[in-house]
């Protein structure tokens, strides 16, 4: 497959896992493949690496009735998140949500004429959000807006938060998904010529 399709395949995949409960149809069959280990022979890259993720995710599977539990924990609450999972909170001084980055996000998505369409009024810069953007853009074979998005508004920032995520559930289906989310972000990466915008980051 090309780097617009291998980006397709992984990012909606990736996405819908941060995005959606693990109970919901978008993430239940998702689940299922990555617990089983059936994914690894659809990912478009592989390696030692990617065979240590697979073998984590797999022996999360006793627990993955009690994903759901995890998964709201880590992104919707009731407590402190901690890692949240919108970009603006990483980006902006104040770490608020609809901060100047996200501004940015949106103005970058209206010159393209992108029309970010959910049910509940929330932030574009959503990790999981962003993910599937990418898959979209790919898919759609718009090379030059996925590269940016993922120089502008994904890697400034997602690393630092994959990193924060892992080490609060060390040995779990998210750390695996955050280990795997690493290693293709490094994929997508490769062969861009956008360079990676340097922003500070405040958590």
């Amino acid at each position: 497959m090309s780097r617009l399709e291998n980006i397709a395949l992984t990012g909606r995949a990736l996405g819908a896992l941060f995005y959606f409960s693990p109970q919901t149809p978008q993430a239940h069959p998702l689940v299922a493949a990555f617990t089983s280990g059936s994914w690894l022979q659809e990912w478009p890259w592989a390696g030692e690496r990617l065979n240590r993720i697979a073998e984590n995710m797999q022996l999360a599977a006793p627990h993955a009735s009690k994903l759901d539990e995890t998964w709201q924990r880590l992104f919707i609450g009731p407590d402190a998140l901690p890692a949240p999972p919108w970009g603006s909170v990483w980006l902006d001084k104040e770490n608020v949500l609809f901060g100047d980055s996200l501004l940015a996000l949106r103005g970058w998505m209206q010159h393209l004429g992108i029309q970010h369409e959910t049910n509940q009024n929330e932030p574009e810069d959503h990790i999981g959000t962003l993910l599937m953007l990418a898959a979209w853009l790919a898919e759609n074979g718009q090379e030059q807006a996925t590269n940016e998005l993922l120089a502008w508004h994904i890697l400034p920032w997602v690393p630092r938060f994959l990193d924060v995520l892992e080490e609060s559930e060390p040995g779990d289906f998210y750390s695996a998904l955050c280990q795997l989310t690493r290693v293709t972000l490094h994929h997508w990466q490769s062969g861009s010529p956008v360079p990676v915008a340097e922003k500070p980051l405040w958590r």
